[in-house]
């Protein structure tokens, strides 16, 4: 990339940082932020050392990967480098861990807005240890489903670049002229390979095509490695069809975590793509050709199986009609974008962008008042999934009442499995189903 390009990366990015991101929204995110920021520092002065280390347990945790055959010690398959259970390692040094608050504030200026009709989304549950992930294909090298903290991952297990699509009847032209597609990828920790080199470096890459064809149409790189003095190092670039031309733009030293799973996102609006690391908008492309399909590469170094590259909790989701619009046609909205891990109620941090976007409604229409019903899909107990749901749709009030919306303006219901509005023996149909609805009282 030349000096002058980058250049002009660089300064876009600080301009876009610097300004608001819609002045309406921002001006009642601002209050919303304010409030948050007051409670958390109200409740960090009660909780204790143990406390806060459970509070990010989301973000920071265990870097040891379980396969089907060894719970504690691994096995790379093609250097057999033992890795021990390393339990919770530090972050690389000089580098603090990420908290659930900070990021829960980035998220609430975050201007990313989730497609609100869901097309592929594999979150891995019911998945085999072991085995090739079922929505998938592969386009060249291994990948396999693994554990980390408990939850299952589709692991790179080969050294030459693994390459993987999801399954669609048509697999070169499901991507819609608006979409979002969103997933998570891990980083790992500082460590040395059996030669003393630094390691690990974890590169992911996302290759768009144009429909039909297998011709470029735009690539993103997340790419994160450590030098020999232990420094993290990590780059985002993107490269994209204008025209004719092809164009580039990078940033440097992004909001990535080591040790961590961090988050990436994707929105395209018929020609405009923005690209987001952990809720931070870097990329705005306003011009470029419209995709129809894409891979996902993976890319790790060194020996040690902990430190192999991994992502989870895939989506890939149409539209973004306006919140206001949805309720005013339907006298209710379904969101898809507050999301929990599974069988918790613990709103995760990438929710807080559109729970700040349901405050920013209910701020400027202070007549509104909502029931908050909370739905599941059919999996597991039907008792288990009532309670869950009652539990997830609580919190939802909550964090709203939190963030400054008067409690008697809302209340909770959980529905259950009781209410679906899809088919629940297909993954698109349970994705569909596992919602949230705020109807309008």
């Amino acid at each position: 990339m030349s000096e002058t390009a980058k250049n002009a990366a660089e300064n876009a990015l600080n301009s876009k940082v610097g300004e608001k991101v819609e002045n309406a929204v921002n001006k009642a995110v601002d209050n919303v932020t304010d409030k948050a920021s007051e409670s958390v520092n109200k409740k960090s002065e009660k909780k204790s050392s143990s406390e806060s280390e459970d509070k990010s347990a989301s973000s920071v945790g265990s870097t040891s990967f379980d396969s089907a055959n060894n719970a504690n010690i691994q096995y790379d398959d093609w250097d057999l480098d033992p890795t021990l259970d390393a339990g919770s390692a530090a972050p690389a040094a000089g580098v603090a861990a990420p908290q659930v608050n900070s990021i829960e504030m980035t998220y609430a200026k975050s201007d990313f807005v989730p497609g609100d009709e869901i097309i592929f989304d594999d979150n891995l549950e019911g998945e085999q240890l072991g085995e090739f992930p079922s929505k998938w294909d592969i386009i060249q090298g291994a990948v396999e489903i693994s554990k980390l903290n408990g939850e299952n991952v589709i692991l790179c297990t080969s050294p030459d670049d693994p390459t993987i699509v999801p399954l669609f009847d048509d697999m070169k032209n499901y991507l819609p002229e608006m979409f979002t597609l969103e997933f998570d990828f891990w980083v790992g920790p500082h460590s040395k390979d059996p030669n003393g080199d630094d390691e690990p470096q974890n590169r992911y890459e996302i290759h768009l095509y144009k429909p039909d064809s297998q011709n470029f149409a735009q690539e993103v790189i997340i790419d994160t490695w450590y030098s020999s003095d232990q420094e993290f190092s990590k780059e985002f670039i993107w490269t994209f069809k204008a025209g004719d031309d092809s164009r580039q733009g990078q940033v440097d030293n992004p909001q990535i975590y080591p040790n961590a799973w961090n988050h990436f996102a994707l929105s395209f609006n018929k020609r405009a793509m923005k690209l987001y690391l952990n809720g931070i908008r870097y990329g705005n492309i306003p011009n470029t050709v419209r995709p129809g399909h894409f891979h996902i590469q993976f890319y790790r170094s060194g020996g040690h199986f902990q430190n192999n590259s991994a992502i989870k909790n895939i989506r890939i989701a149409q539209g973004a009609v306006p919140l206001y619009d949805r309720m005013m046609s339907d006298g209710k909205f379904i969101t898809y974008g507050i999301t929990f891990d599974i069988g918790k109620s613990t709103i995760k941090p990438e929710s807080m962008s559109e729970i700040n976007r349901i405050v920013t409604l209910m701020t400027e229409n202070p007549s509104l008042k909502f029931s908050v019903e909370g739905h599941t899909d059919n999996t597991g107990n039907a008792a288990s999934n009532q309670t869950l749901s009652e539990n997830r749709s609580k919190a939802i009030v909550d964090k709203l009442v939190e963030l400054g919306i008067a409690a008697d303006r809302l209340s909770s219901s959980g529905k259950g499995q009781n209410s679906p509005i899809a088919d629940n023996s297909t993954d698109e149909g349970r994705a569909k189903n596992r919602r949230v609805e705020f109807v309008k009282k």
